[in-house]
């Protein structure tokens, strides 16, 4: 029998059928005896965990029934000592001792495999059950420590369980080092300030030690953020490491070449230094400047909607690496060799802080490039090698063999083709490889002499290792290849004839298994894929993904949603891997896809790399895509066009999806459509009230959160209230961040301006809500909120270290619009205290940065306008100010965004009282809260003005004031000397 107590208490027989087990004090009685099966448990012990403290009169002989009836569904288990009872059954067959087995060996295979065991609230007494949480988070903790030394990004789920347990200083440790590795530094130290502050006030203490300790190596920059966790030892190479060593202190690009196999990639990790970024380009299909995003932890865009459009992956790693100074190692880049040389070229003119690093089998080419080729090892370094790698399948082994000298040198000094045949040394003895090596080499010798060696090499050692599999072994082999970026155990079982010669090639250095996963290196795949026709097997990888993409979709706006975003990441490039295949050969199964990932694609950040398969796909399927498709059709629609409406090739599909939208045709099977459409096309129309036919909670709430966000934009606070805090609601009931966060980010502007308390509360929540969801820019975006209300209400410290924060996300993520939006923030702090000379300073860069090429951010210059015309108004040029304020207007109408029109219209007021014209500054004042749809409350600027005009007009002043108020928003541009649009 095998006995289940974490989670609902279950026994179930060998054929997997369920026991009966009566009511709860027969359940609790079971546990109790399984949590020290095969060990007496005291009468005391089981009378106190099912009554509690105080057990009533007769509680012994309550506990003999409970036991006779106990014994009656699992007879001859439960036997009677002078002191208690005894359940004799094998601890592994309870599942909590096979928890604390699995748990002990601290690996990812095997926590992983002990988490799995976990199914629910556990039914036991407080104590016992406390016992074991404690257990279960230490093995979630041991699991995030074995995930980072493997180079894992666990940055959302290690900041979910600091939510949870935001004392537990390991977590906070972890959190740190993962957000570093990362690159993302100021978080990391803003992680330990948080910590820091909690302790102190809920504790009275300070830090650990250790915690102190991953601060202290946080700023000191001691680990590697990015680079891939090696599982072997480094030989040899003393002489290359060196020569790149001193070429990276020279020069700022260098670039290590040499044919395939030879340990370009690994000598490239061992010489970079902490502040390293690595981008391995060995599956990227064109788009170099994208990996180089994904590598940084830049998203495509952020979660809330935006005014602007996305800037292209160049300008985003331009923007990124502005003023970092670290390595970028560009690795394998010959595939894509000139597009990694463009963006190189691009990186070292524009980003003088960053130095690069590439390996390729061939140079970039372009000026100021440093070569440095990479040889096979030499004999004597290759025999050490070959022992190295001997020792671990064969203890004891000895290099200074003539044999292992003959078996280098036929392999010709190659590293991977000598770890290759090392491996072997598990089933075949040394001269057995040696004379097989020999008559493969013969063999092939004989063949294309035009090819390249390595080639020929490479081709042996691997086509050798094959011909040793057994015909389930080679099949697996070449199944294995149809994945992209490696499969879980489940997944193989599931794609493939069968998944059981997975540990053999496991220990044939065919497949690697790491964290899990298992992998094949590049060389070995493109080999083994070469053996098969994959085709039928492709549709199989392609469904299964579907499949896996379908029963993620509904949980990405629920509760579970970090949970399947993170399987769904580890999933990502069999994902691509499946979509591109579909495109080419089952549109329909193709479009399914998209309307499947359309979401976890935008929580993700990952338009701009969706957006070519796409367009792609839009042209396999023309104008009339197939039935009962429409709603995939125009998800489609919107990522081709992302960022891109005004292109002529799509106008005819969105006009096409327009009519999709009709509400006619009934409610979205795909709720998420209605959002995207309208973050593409704009605020619904007429046509696209599809999405109100929806009648489910998640599209009810976000119907009420649109019309919300539309009445702040249009000046209608009141009503902005009502409908955010309804669609709150609504989201808080389903468990989705992401809309949680929108609507706490719009109710937060809307509190900030009514001077309601409420504004730090509901701030504080949305900026945990996007950090669990990492996205970068709704975090700059929110503290950029935060330290505009801290910096208003007088703490300019505070507003300060906001706005450093922002430039440091805003860098991070590579969007110009943050980084203006820093500056900014930076410049009215200045402001505020008195600077002006750095306030003008910090406001030209802010107005600079936020108008990058193409890309124009109207909510930011709107902003950055009023605070120059400000600043103009302080140095007394009224025409400067009166330009500015009126440029701000005419910006923050055509984002439609009348609390930015409201802002210069305040900035207007200044002016005018400055002329000598008080009366039509109260009046201004009063049409900007027409504008905004309320009074701006703990302004200085507009206190100034208010006070000013006030003493100036006495009782005039309500009266000039009201008739501001009392306007239409027609009216109140016309007073500003706009038209309205």
């Amino acid at each position: 029998m095998r006995f289940s107590i974490l989670g609902t208490v279950e026994v179930r027989s060998d054929n997997g059928d369920e026991l009966p087990l009566g009511g709860p004090r027969q359940r609790a009685l079971l546990a109790l005896l399984l949590v020290d099966a095969g060990r007496i448990v005291t009468f005391e012990r089981l009378i106190d965990g099912l009554y509690g403290d105080q057990p009533p009169a007769g509680a012994a002989n309550a506990l003999q029934s409970q036991v006779s009836r106990l014994r009656r569904t699992l007879p001859g288990v439960i036997s009677f000592h002078p002191t208690g009872y005894r359940i004799d059954v094998d601890p592994m067959d309870v599942d909590v001792h096979r928890f604390e087995d699995l748990a002990r060996h601290h690996d990812v295979t095997h926590l992983r495999a002990a988490l799995d065991l976990w199914r629910g609230p556990l039914e036991l007494p407080v104590d016992t059950a406390a016992r074991l949480v404690e257990l279960r988070l230490s093995a979630e903790e041991d699991l995030f420590e074995a995930r980072l030394a493997l180079g894992e990004n666990v940055v959302p789920e290690v900041r979910a369980k600091v939510a949870e347990y935001p004392l537990r200083e390991r977590l906070r440790g972890q959190l740190m080092r993962a957000l570093y590795a990362a690159g993302r530094q100021a978080e990391a130290l803003a992680e330990f300030e948080d910590a820091r502050r909690l302790l102190a006030t809920e504790l009275g203490a300070d830090p650990t030690a250790e915690l102190a300790a991953t601060h202290l190596a946080v700023l000191r920059g001691e680990t590697r953020p990015s680079l891939p966790a090696q599982l072997t030892s480094f030989v040899g190479r003393h002489d290359e490491r060196g020569r790149i060593t001193r070429l990276l202190n020279e020069s700022r690009l260098v670039t290590i070449v040499g044919p395939g196999g030879v340990g370009k990639t690994r000598i490239a990790i061992e010489v970079a230094p902490p502040d390293t970024c690595f981008v391995d380009l060995s599956t990227v299909d064109g788009d170099v400047a994208q990996a180089v995003l994904s590598a940084l932890g830049v998203r495509d865009a952020g979660l809330f909607p935006s005014a602007g459009g996305t800037p292209d992956a160049g300008t985003r790693v331009l923007a990124a690496l502005a003023d970092r100074r670290l390595l970028l190692v560009l690795d394998n880049c010959e595939h894509v060799v000139n597009e990694a040389a463009r963006l190189s070229r691009a990186v070292l003119t524009g980003c003088p802080g960053t130095r690069i690093l590439a390996t390729s089998r061939e140079a970039l080419g372009i000026t100021g490039e440093y070569l440095c080729p990479l040889p096979p090892l030499g004999p004597a370094e290759a025999a050490r090698l070959f022992a190295d790698r001997a020792r671990a399948v064969s203890p004891g082994f000895a290099e200074s063999s003539a044999t292992v000298r003959r078996v280098c040198a036929a392999l010709d000094g190659l590293p991977l083709a000598i770890e290759l045949a090392a491996a072997r040394l598990r089933t075949l003895t040394l001269d057995e490889i040696a004379d097989r090596l020999d008559d493969r080499f013969r063999l092939l010798s004989r063949g294309d002499r035009t090819a390249p060696p390595r080639h020929r090499t490479l081709r042996a050692v691997v086509e050798w290792s094959w011909d040793l599999l057994a015909d389930d072994e080679q099949l697996l082999a070449g199944q294995l290849t149809v994945f992209a970026g490696g499969a879980t155990f489940e997944t193989v079982t599931a794609v493939c004839d069968s998944a059981a010669p997975l540990p053999d090639l496991v220990d044939r250095s065919l497949v690697e298994n790491v964290g899990g996963r298992y992998r094949m290196l590049e060389t070995i795949r493109a080999f083994c894929a070469a053996q098969f026709d994959l085709e039928p097997l492709r549709r199989r990888h392609a469904v299964y993904f579907h499949e896996l993409a379908e029963q993620a979709a509904p949980e990405l706006r629920r509760a579970a949603q970090l949970v399947w975003m993170s399987r769904l990441d580890s999933e990502q490039a069999n994902l691509r891997a499946a979509l591109t295949w579909a495109i080419d050969a089952d549109v329909a199964l193709a479009l399914r896809l998209v309307g499947a990932l359309s979401q976890y694609w935008y929580l993700r950040g990952l338009r701009d790399e969706v957006a070519p398969l796409a367009a792609a796909l839009l042209e396999r399927v023309g104008t009339e895509p197939p039935d009962e498709l429409d709603e995939e059709y125009v998800l489609c629609v919107v990522y081709a066009a992302w960022g891109r409406t005004d292109a002529p090739e799509r106008e005819t599909h969105l006009k096409l999806s327009e009519s999709f939208m009709d509400a006619s045709r009934g409610p979205l099977r795909r709720p998420f459509t209605a959002y995207l459409w309208a973050a593409t096309t704009g605020p619904p129309k007429g046509a696209s009230q599809r999405a109100l036919a929806s009648d489910d909670l998640w599209s009810e709430s976000f119907t009420v959160l649109g019309n919300g966000i539309l009445h702040l934009y249009d000046g209608s606070t009141e009503a902005a209230d009502r409908e955010c805090t309804r669609a709150l609601a609504g989201f808080r009931a389903i468990g989705d961040r992401w809309a949680m966060a929108i609507a706490l980010n719009i109710l937060a502007a809307l509190t900030d301006a009514r001077g309601d308390k409420r504004f730090l509360p509901l701030v504080e929540e949305a900026l945990r809500l996007v950090a669990e969801l990492d996205s970068v820019e709704d975090t700059a975006s929110l503290l950029r909120r935060r330290g505009h209300h801290f910096a208003r209400h007088g703490d300019l410290d505070a507003a300060e270290s906001d706005f450093a924060r922002v430039v440091a996300s805003a860098r991070q993520a590579g969007v110009p619009e943050f980084l203006a939006d820093g500056y900014w923030g930076l410049g009215e702090v200045a402001r505020f205290r008195g600077d002006l000379g750095e306030a003008l300073r910090l406001q030209e860069l802010a107005l600079a940065t936020c108008t990058h090429g193409p890309y124009t951010t109207g909510e930011a210059r709107a902003r950055i306008l009023v605070a120059l015309g400000r600043l103009a108004e302080e140095d007394g040029d009224m025409d400067q100010a009166r330009s500015r304020f009126d440029l701000a207007v005419t910006v923050a109408l055509a984002s439609r965004n009348m609390p930015n029109a409201a802002a210069s219209a305040e900035g207007l007021a200044g002016v005018a009282l400055r002329d000598g014209d008080a009366e039509l500054a109260a009046t201004l004042l009063g049409a900007a809260v027409a504008l905004r749809g309320t009074a701006l409350a703990g302004d200085p600027d507009v206190e100034s003005v208010s006070s000013k005009a006030r003493a100036s007009l006495g009782a005039g002043y309500g009266t000039a004031f009201d008739r501001g108020a009392s306007l239409a928003r027609d009216e109140a541009l016309t007073l500003l000397g706009q038209r309205v649009p």
